[in-house]
């Protein structure tokens, strides 16, 4: 069994004892849904490698501003920390930094970073992802340890902590053997740049709406084409952009 490694460098670790304990990706990082990957989400306490009594781990910023800054041989500790838990080299770590000068996270980079980081066949590094805090970390870590910077999009969280999980939802999903049906991501929304087409389930009558009636119809060529028309008129009604991009890129 191949083993794949996730350490997270957080000021809040109990951010994510319920996305380790809860649905389909808890069961995965607790090794319940493939027999050939071993996933570890391993939790680093930047505050246990503060240098001082009152455990800080932040500092004024040099040239004045306001908030507080995460110091830059605080992170330093704990990162050597792993590579001599886990003894590791610096290179066979792929350290991550959620931050708004990263491109913009979606669909398409979340499947490339499955490949290429966490599934069955993908390269031999293990993640460590730092979750920023207050204003920022010092810029002399970033630039000495931070291999890839991801962005969700142009607005501020708190801290890393939320975007991390996103970013590990969205990308787990993709890797074999998470998912129970091998289907499921290849019908969701922003495959092939569309949305996905609306879902139905019991009750067949609700509140005097009715389950569109090709779908208990199974005729599966009309299903199909009845599935296709709704994604095309939702991204159009829903995601205009989407919508364009699709236009532009000849698929109408």
């Amino acid at each position: 069994m191949r083993v794949k490694k996730i350490w997270i460098l957080t000021l809040f670790p109990e951010y994510f004892h319920a996305f380790q304990s809860c649905g389909v990706i808890g069961k995965a990082l607790a090794g319940e849904r493939s027999e050939e990957l071993d996933l570890e989400l391993k939790l680093i306490n930047i505050r246990d490698f503060s240098d001082n009594n009152y455990k800080s781990v932040d500092d004024y910023p040099f040239g004045g501003g306001a908030g507080m800054v995460l110091r830059a041989d605080v992170l330093q500790r704990a990162l050597q920390s792993i590579l001599e838990v886990g003894n590791y080299q610096r290179e066979d770590l792929h350290v991550v930094f959620p931050s708004p000068r990263g491109k913009v996270w979606n669909n398409v980079w979340a499947r490339e970073f499955a490949d290429e980081y966490i599934g069955l066949h993908s390269c031999e590094k293990d993640l460590v992802f730092i979750c920023g805090r207050y204003e920022g970390i010092d810029e002399r870590f970033v630039e000495k340890y931070v291999d890839t910077h991801i962005s969700l999009g142009d607005f501020i969280l708190s801290g890393g902590e939320l975007a991390t999980m996103c970013i590990l939802d969205s990308t787990l999903r993709f890797v074999e053997g998470i998912l129970g049906n091998r289907s499921s991501h290849q019908e969701e929304s922003f495959q092939d740049g569309l949305l996905e087409h609306p879902q139905y389930t019991k009750p067949r009558v609700f509140e005097d709406r009715e389950v569109p009636s090709v779908l208990l119809s199974g005729h599966h060529k009309k299903m199909e084409e009845f599935k296709k028309t709704e994604r095309l008129r939702l991204t159009q009604k829903y995601r205009p952009d989407l919508w364009e991009r699709y236009h532009e890129g000849g698929k109408l």
